[in-house]
């Protein structure tokens, strides 16, 4: 085991510019994590606001950006059961992804699904992890149930979509553009909204109301799709890209039994992200062993050039995931 590894670190606040490449110490297990030789890690848009100065990491956790990756484990700490040395796994990380060798908690890494390779494992984690726990165990979506998902062509776009299909819902999303659109429809959606020709709350009218949405737009949509809403219905915020204020009408939301909630994953404890692990891995993996869900891949940038996966990222062009070659 080497000493030192290739890092990417925050150099100081701001454009992706400040992402530089750099050496650090090779990580120690602690109790109950694992030690992973990463081969790809996932690029998220909380590794951008980490970047940016408006994501601190927890205080127990790394300072590199990098909240998933894939890789083999190479050490385990004390108390570790379950994982040995020598297994391929993707994992949901504490921060540090952006680098050769990564510690998480065991119980936060999955096996590799069957056909995957490690590139492809590396973009499950951060968004099945979120999708899973907002939209299926916060939101409760169930069969026959009118799901809209604003961002349709992102990671977790692609990712609810297929999911939300396969489970039986009638599946809505907006995009930016009828490419994007054509993508969402291939992927299980009924109706792809592209949001810069038709208005997203008309064809939810329409269609009796969104019994849940997952929305991380924020701003004014807010108001927009509490509209979208049937009545009894659910909205679950896990992102705010325009902002997270909003005028609210209350009034509405008490009369038509509104819920609004939410939920953002790194803050949570080890044992909640635990438990999303173990829903995940008996009733998502073996989708993803059958092949009858799979992570969408837009673009791979080597570990050194993660300043212009970010650029790709922000600048909204990308459909899927986009992840760093270690």
């Amino acid at each position: 085991m080497p000493d030192t590894m290739r890092a990417v670190e925050i150099s100081k606040p701001g454009a992706p510019d400040v992402l530089t490449l750099t050496e650090r110490p090779v990580p120690e297990p602690g109790h109950g994590d694992i030690l992973i030789k990463l081969a790809y890690a996932g690029v998220n848009r909380p590794d951008a606001l980490q970047r940016a100065g408006a994501y601190a990491p927890p205080p127990t956790a790394s300072d590199l950006p990098g909240l998933e990756g894939a890789g083999e484990v190479v050490a385990v700490g004390p108390g570790v059961t379950g994982v040995a040395v020598g297994d391929q796994v993707c994992a949901l990380l504490p921060g540090g992804g952006y680098a050769e060798y990564v510690t998480t908690p065991a119980a936060h890494a999955l096996p590799v699904p069957e056909g995957l390779t490690l590139k492809e494992a590396a973009c499950l984690p951060e968004t099945y992890y979120t999708v899973w726990s907002n939209v299926f165990m916060r939101g409760g979506l169930k069969a026959g149930e009118r799901f809209l998902v604003h961002g349709g062509s992102s990671g977790i776009g692609t990712t609810a979509i297929q999911l939300a299909h396969v489970f039986g819902a009638r599946v809505f999303t907006t995009a930016g553009n009828d490419e994007k659109c054509a993508v969402c429809t291939e992927l299980g959606a009924d109706v792809a909204i592209n949001y810069r020709e038709r208005d997203f709350v008309e064809v939810l009218r329409e269609e009796g109301g969104a019994d849940l949405i997952l929305d991380m737009v924020g701003g004014d949509y807010i108001p927009r799709n509490i509209k979208a809403l049937a009545n009894d219905g659910r909205m679950v915020h896990i992102a705010f890209l325009s902002g997270p204020k909003a005028e609210v009408n209350f009034a509405e939301i008490m009369a038509r039994r509104l819920t609004v909630t939410g939920s953002t994953l790194r803050p949570q404890s080890d044992t909640a992200k635990a438990n999303i692990a173990a829903e995940l891995r008996e009733h998502v993996w073996p989708l993803l062993d059958a092949g009858r869900v799979k992570p969408i891949m837009d673009s791979t940038f080597p570990l050194a050039e993660a300043a212009k996966a970010h650029e790709r990222m922000e600048g909204s062009t990308h459909i899927g995931k986009i992840v760093l070659e270690i």
